[in-house]
Formats: C-alpha cells, sequence, structure tokens
C-alpha cells in the first residue's frame, strides 16, 4: 500500500511553486494591463505594451545587439571551452592542478569587478570598439559555465576508448570528433543554453562596457525605467521569458530533455 504524503508536505510543496511562479505570474499580468502604468491585478487587457516594444527604436536595436552578442560569446566560449575541458581531464595528471582554478575564476571575482576591470584594461587603455569589448566581456564571462559542464560530462567519459581507436590506426582530431564529442554532445548542449541564458540576461558586466550608439537590452530596460513606469518593462521580461522557453522548447523537440539527463 502505497503512503500517503504528509498534508503539510504537501502544502510546503504548494508554497514553493507558489514562490518560484508567483512573479512570473505578476510580470505577464502586469504586461496585459490597460494602464499608462505598472499596476497587478491588470486594469483590462491588452497587447499594445508588447507592440510598444518594436515601436521603440532603442528596443529594437538593442535586442538584436543582445542576441548577437549571447550567440557569439556562446560560440567563443564553447571553441575555448570545449578543447580546455578535454585537456583538464584527459590530462589531468600532467597539467598543473592550479589551471582548473584558473577557469573560474571569473565566477569567484564579483562581475562588477570584471566590468570595471575590462572598462580599464579593455575600452580605455587598448581603445578597443564597445562591441568587441561587450563580446570579449561576455564570453569571459560565461567561459567558466562551459569548461565546468563539459568537464562534470567529460568526468565519466572513458578514455580508454580514445586510446584504443588511435592504436588502431585513427588520427587524434577524427577520434576527437566522431568518438569523445558525440559522447559529451548533452554537456556541450546544456552548456550554449547556460551560457546563452547568462549572457542574454547579464546587467553587471554590460553596465560597465556599454556606451553611446551600442548597448545591450538589460541595460535598455534599466535606462527606460528611469524615465518611464509604463508596463513595457513588464513586456520586455516577458519576451525574455518566452525567449528562455523556446530555447528549452528547441531542445525538446531536436533532442528531447530526457537526452540531455543522460
Amino acid at each position: 500500500m502505497t503512503a500517503r504524503p504528509h498534508p503539510a508536505l504537501i502544502a510546503l510543496t504548494i508554497a514553493v511553486y507558489l514562490f518560484l511562479i508567483g512573479p512570473l505570474i505578476i510580470v505577464f499580468g502586469a504586461a496585459l494591463s490597460d494602464t499608462s502604468y505598472l499596476t497587478f491585478p491588470p486594469q483590462g487587457l491588452t497587447l499594445r505594451w508588447f507592440e510598444n516594444i518594436f515601436e521603440v527604436a532603442a528596443f529594437r536595436r538593442t535586442i538584436v545587439t543582445s542576441l548577437q552578442i549571447a550567440f557569439l560569446a556562446t560560440g567563443i566560449a564553447l571553441l575555448i571551452g570545449i578543447p580546455a575541458a578535454y585537456a583538464l581531464n584527459r590530462h589531468r595528471i600532467q597539467l598543473p592542478s592550479w589551471l582548473s582554478t584558473l577557469f573560474v575564476l571569473p565566477i569567484l571575482i564579483p562581475e562588477i569587478v570584471i566590468g570595471f576591470s575590462l572598462l580599464r584594461s579593455v575600452a580605455v587603455d587598448a581603445g578597443l570598439p564597445i562591441f568587441p569589448t561587450l563580446l570579449i566581456g561576455h564570453t569571459i564571462l560565461v567561459l567558466p559555465y562551459v569548461i565546468r559542464v563539459i568537464s562534470a560530462s567529460l568526468a565519466g567519459f572513458d578514455f580508454s576508448i580514445e586510446e584504443a581507436a588511435i592504436s588502431l590506426g585513427s588520427p587524434p582530431a577524427k577520434t576527437f570528433f566522431t568518438i569523445v564529442l558525440p559522447n559529451v554532445r548533452s554537456g556541450v548542449i546544456v552548456a550554449f543554453i547556460l551560457a546563452f541564458i547568462t549572457s542574454i540576461n547579464d546587467v553587471s558586466v554590460s553596465l560597465f562596457l556599454t556606451g553611446p550608439g551600442i548597448s545591450t537590452l538589460p541595460i535598455q530596460i534599466l535606462a527606460h525605467v528611469e524615465q518611464f513606469f509604463d508596463p513595457t518593462i513588464a513586456s520586455v521580461s516577458v519576451l525574455l521569458m518566452l525567449l528562455t522557453v523556446a530555447v528549452m522548447a528547441i531542445v525538446e523537440r531536436t533532442l528531447g530533455l530526457t537526452f540531455l539527463a543522460k
């Protein structure tokens, strides 16, 4: 006979779900409100605040910039992180122990410190334009997540399989792409999702590195709040949530979430 859960446990579970989902419901309701100010529950229903996102040129421009930065930074982080994670796991005995710590320093250091350091060294001293500076900052920000996730996948990989393939005549590069990489594909996909979402939602680093004419969506949201208090902000927040859901839905449609759990 299956034991029924205690009523207190059921109540606690419901409370946790409300705590997690409640703010999302409030933001979604405020985005649909037919008022010129943020309010909940919504006073009437309208989609005009979602239309307003694409009518404001600053929002259109920053959405494109954020997507460009997120995709490029994630791609560069994967190009650096996959070989780095492979080397850290494949040659862990030969490599110094402090090397793995070096790659996670951006997680340990506050993002404000990273943003200010990049502003001083890359934007001011090196004189790089704003877009490359933002790209460097976001790449440094997401690189530790890529390395940690892929390293976790490689930790369970049996490298004797790779050695056997090489001993049978397979070139090392071909072995890596045909044997090693397919076995950690789930880790690469999870790393991409985590890095992309981290980049597109970043505020602390982008706040220091944006400038005239080039900004990211979160920074534009802050600038909009300073001047207006309309539901456009809630609509942009809903748009970011839908973008996250869309990324997860694409993964589910192409691979299935059960594949990522392997």
